[in-house]
């Protein structure tokens, strides 16, 4: 059985389950008291045959959540606020502090006051939340998935702190296996007008390290071992910056982009070595085709991730057998027709990787620059690399944020824009977002776009406020497909 079949499996044993518990929500965190399942002795002739039937409750409970549609961003109620919601006190988003229009609640069975809202099965309530931008879900943890963001409830959000969280149903769901979080980063550039690599990387970095992982795409070298090949695009950077980003929260970076080869071979490896002496992992380009096309495989909280990258922008060389390079993948719009053979090859290498890992996280480096619309290819591809396993893919290169895809229930961010660049020279190249996955036991459970602006000396990246960040959401949603469109 795959992986997916087994979740599959699981989500529908945890929705008939939920059917069969108490309609009731239980206050305050933690698992309440297992009622005894063995049966009863048989009483004695002279007593009395008891009438009560035997307990039927789960011995564990999980949160009921409120799911809101991928594109809300005021995700935060109060404890009294989201009862009054699962009353159905609540007939507006005005009265969840959005701009005013009808709130339309669907619940799945088990929730609280039956009969106030529309019923529907687990499943059947998130994915009317997908469709209607004016829905919320009333839904049990185990049936969340990154289509829907899920609201805190004072504070406390109901997949990465679910035993803190204050609102809980009976379950008998399985146990949903450890939480992990993942940061993902858009390009990386640490040289030419970035000075002070150590200053742009300041900021971000208390985030980046509360993740459990943090990846990004490096597109500077960490040597000048011959002449630039690309002139003044060419980003050699201080070696010292191998320590600064290890420092700053990273655990591995993609290679496979156009600027890796900007000094030629030996570079390249050095950049590899220097890199992995910090103890980063590396994928996606290196001194010869083994080392390049080898995953990064990390291990959190028992949980197995494997990161794969390819570059179809071209000027990094392709790597072989004996050539350094990049894992390549031939695609408009810089790099001719799609390479069907070439796609072929990195589509088995994701095939082959989603057997050995539970999460499987693909970088591609495509696109065109300077525009917030992805090529229609990026989409053909983005489809295909997850019928073959992908369980997120993220791409970089266009400098500006693009849309997000939702292919089989799985995330296709086609870019994130800069995370650090010393592109000035437009608005839209000094704004990004940060990529925040919470997966639970290998299955992706949420997903959030942290927005933030470069500052214009360092290039360093700041989180914006609310108000500003919507400007910069509002660009990624302008491109999104189905599900992640307002």
């Amino acid at each position: 059985m795959t992986r997916r079949t087994r979740a599959r499996a699981a989500l529908l044993a945890g929705t008939v389950s939920l059917a069969l518990a108490a309609c009731t929500v239980a206050e305050g965190g933690g698992s309440e008291p297992a009622p005894s399942r063995s049966a009863p002795s048989r009483p004695a002739p002279s007593q009395p045959v008891p009438t009560q039937p035997v307990p039927t409750l789960a011995a564990r409970t999980e949160p009921l959540v409120l799911a809101v549609h991928a594109t809300r961003t005021r995700v935060a109620l109060s404890p009294a606020t989201a009862r009054a919601v699962l009353r159905g006190d609540v007939r507006s988003w005005a009265g969840l502090g959005e701009p005013a229009g009808r709130l339309r609640v669907v619940a799945a069975p088990g929730s609280p006051a039956p009969g106030r809202f529309e019923a529907a099965s687990s499943g059947a309530a998130v994915r009317a939340v997908v469709r209607d931008r004016d829905t919320l879900a009333v839904v049990p943890a185990h049936a969340l998935g990154p289509q829907v963001r899920a609201v805190a409830v004072g504070g406390v959000d109901p997949v990465r702190e679910a035993v803190d969280y204050p609102l809980r149903v009976p379950t008998r769901a399985p146990d949903p296996g450890p939480v992990v979080t993942l940061a993902v980063v858009g390009d990386v550039m640490l040289a030419r007008g970035v000075r002070d690599p150590a200053a742009a990387l300041r900021p971000m970095a208390p985030r980046l390290r509360r993740a459990d992982l943090t990846i990004g795409n490096l597109e500077s070298t960490l040597s000048r071992a011959a002449a630039p090949r690309q002139g003044n695009d060419s980003f050699g950077a201080d070696p010292e910056v191998a320590r600064l980003l290890a420092n700053s929260g990273f655990d591995a970076l993609s290679l496979a982009n156009n600027h890796a080869g900007d000094f030629g071979d030996r570079a390249l490896a050095q950049t590899v070595r220097r890199l992995r002496a910090a103890g980063l992992r590396t994928f996606g380009a290196g001194a010869d085709a083994d080392r390049a096309w080898a995953p990064a495989v990390v291990e959190r909280h028992g949980v197995r991730f494997g990161f794969l990258g390819f570059n179809a922008i071209g000027e990094t060389p392709a790597v072989t057998a004996s050539r350094s390079g990049a894992v390549s993948v031939s695609m408009p719009p810089r790099t001719g027709p799609l390479d069907r053979a070439e796609l072929d090859r990195f589509l088995r290498a994701v095939r082959d990787l989603d057997r050995r890992v539970d999460v499987v996280v693909v970088l591609p480096h495509w696109g065109t620059q300077y525009t917030h619309r992805p090529e229609p290819v990026q989409r053909r591809v983005g489809r295909a690399l997850v019928r073959a396993g992908a369980d997120l893919v993220v791409g970089g290169h266009p400098h500006w944020v693009q849309g997000v895809d939702l292919v089989g229930g799985v995330p296709v961010a086609h870019s994130l824009g800069n995370f650090v660049f010393d592109m000035d020279f437009m608005p839209q190249t000094m704004e990004g977002v940060v990529l925040e996955a919470t997966f639970t036991g290998g299955e992706l459970r949420g997903v959030a776009l942290v927005p933030y602006r470069l500052d214009r000396r360092t290039f360093a990246p700041r989180p914006m406020p609310d108000a500003a960040g919507r400007g910069v959401l509002a660009d990624v949603w302008s491109t999104s497909g189905a599900g992640y469109r307002r």
